[in-house]
């Protein structure tokens, strides 16, 4: 069971990257800063920022609901901070539409941000393929996609069987609390 994504924190943080980059920028560079964000703060703190699900697909992971967010769009029947500040894909960028705020970071996950951004922001969107071509829990999935759990990404990050087990736990945990309270 995994904790709900977080499409409130997915949103501000792509705002916080997208404003570091001046508004605007490719949304597959997008989508692979938010992945090395959230894939950091799973093995530094054992919490992602987004508690989106993890896919491999052909140009690396990436963030399955905040991927679906940008090239299917919101359905218009829904309340979506997304829709509200960042704009469908036009020449592959997206942009700021809108002010977002920043109220659901933490000052650690916005300081991650942009330590992401600083370590990797200069890089064009193919470099930014390759290198995540280069984690040990990516899989290439041809023409698909294939989950990447926790664990993996937990284990790969430097983590001992024993301390992913944990943390993977006590995510279950907040899954069971985010049904049970909200």
């Amino acid at each position: 069971m995994r904790p709900q994504f977080r499409e409130d924190k997915a949103t501000q943080a792509a705002a916080v990257l997208l404003r570091g980059r001046g508004g605007k920028m490719n949304y597959m560079k997008l989508l692979k800063l938010l992945y090395f964000a959230d894939r950091e703060a799973l093995v530094r703190w054992g919490r992602p920022i987004t508690y989106d699900a993890y896919v491999s697909m052909r140009n690396g992971p990436v963030l399955s609901r905040t991927h679906e967010m940008i090239s299917e769009g919101v359905p218009p029947d829904r309340t979506s901070l997304w829709r509200d500040c960042i704009s469908q894909p036009a020449d592959y960028s997206v942009c700021l539409i809108a002010d977002c705020p920043t109220d659901q970071l933490s000052t650690a996950e916005e300081e991650l941000l942009a330590e992401v951004l600083r370590e990797y922001g200069h890089l064009n969107r193919w470099q930014l393929v390759d290198l995540c071509h280069t984690l040990p829990e990516w899989t290439d999935p041809g023409d698909s996609a294939i989950p990447i759990d926790y664990e993996t990404i937990l284990r790969a990050g430097g983590k001992s069987d024993a301390e992913a087990a944990d943390i993977v736990r006590e995510l279950e945990a907040v899954a069971v609390a985010d049904i049970l309270f909200r």
